[in-house]
Formats: C-alpha cells, structure tokens, sequence
C-alpha cells in the first residue's frame, strides 16, 4: 500500500486515526456522563426523573450502541450521539463495543477518502479525484434529502 501523511504506512496512519476517534468518542460520553450527573445539583434535577427521561434511557440501552457505531459515519453528530449516550447512562459495557468499531469505521474512511481530498488539495492528486469525490458527496446528500422527504411524507 501507498504511503500517507509525510512516507507513514497506511496502516500506521489507521491505527493513529482509530485510537484519536476512540478516545474522542469515550472522552465525550464521559462529558456526558458529567453533565448528567452535574444536573442532579441544580434547580431543574427534578425534570430527570420524569417517565420521559427514564423511557429515553431504556431506549438508549435497547438501541443506542448501533446508533453509537453508526455515529461515526456522520458529520456533526457523533459526538452529540456519544455526549448523549453518557447523559442518558448508556452503561460501559454496552458503549465501549459500540465505540470500537464506530471508531474504526471513521478511521478507515478518513484514512482513505480523507486523506485523498488531503492530498488534491495540496496538489499530490489528480484534480479529478476531487471532482469524483464531491459527485460521491452530493449523491449522498440527495439521496438523505430524498429519504428524508420519504420519511416525513410517511408520518
């Protein structure tokens, strides 16, 4: 495999990546977890214990870690999912192999199509690489756009 980032291996600049995103990730749902446990102190810790947050807490525990893995292939909101996780008290034991692969699914995207618009952007790719890469994103954002409407039509 090619070299990346200044002649580091592929898989070097992988398992950089991956433990960056890990750490990321369980550092935010440890915010989480504080900020939670921070409200218990204020005025509003009363609206913790309505049936709402507790049926949002068992959801999270039924679904959650897919949401969490799946979190990770999104812009903006994988550390809102794992800060959430945290606050809603996702246990450990079902966040950590949920965060693991997540982790790794952004590591291998980033190391790949990320460093690729890295590299066009200093002029070390062909710049129709960067034109196949914008065609790939604006057919994804269509299609979320699509699905969405789907969606909302639906409900």
């Amino acid at each position: 495999m090619r070299d990346l980032v200044d002649g580091w291996p592929f898989w070097v600049v992988l398992v950089a990546f991956w433990a960056g995103a890990t750490a990321r990730g369980v550092a935010t749902y440890w915010v989480g977890r504080g900020v939670r446990a921070g409200g218990g102190r204020t005025r509003w810790a009363h609206h913790l214990d309505r049936p709402a947050v507790a049926r949002a807490e068992r959801f999270v525990r039924r679904v959650g870690p897919p949401a969490v893995t799946l979190g990770f292939l999104t812009v903006g909101l994988q550390s809102a999912i794992n800060a959430s996780s945290g606050m809603l008290r996702m246990p450990l034991r079902r966040f950590l192999p949920a965060v693991v692969p997540g982790a790794l699914l952004w590591a291998a995207v980033y190391t790949t199509v990320g460093m690729t618009v890295v590299d066009a952007a200093l002029g070390r790719v062909p710049w129709w690489w960067l034109l196949v890469a914008a065609g790939v994103v604006l057919l994804v954002v269509l299609a979320a756009r699509r699905l969405r409407r789907r969606v909302d039509a639906a409900a």
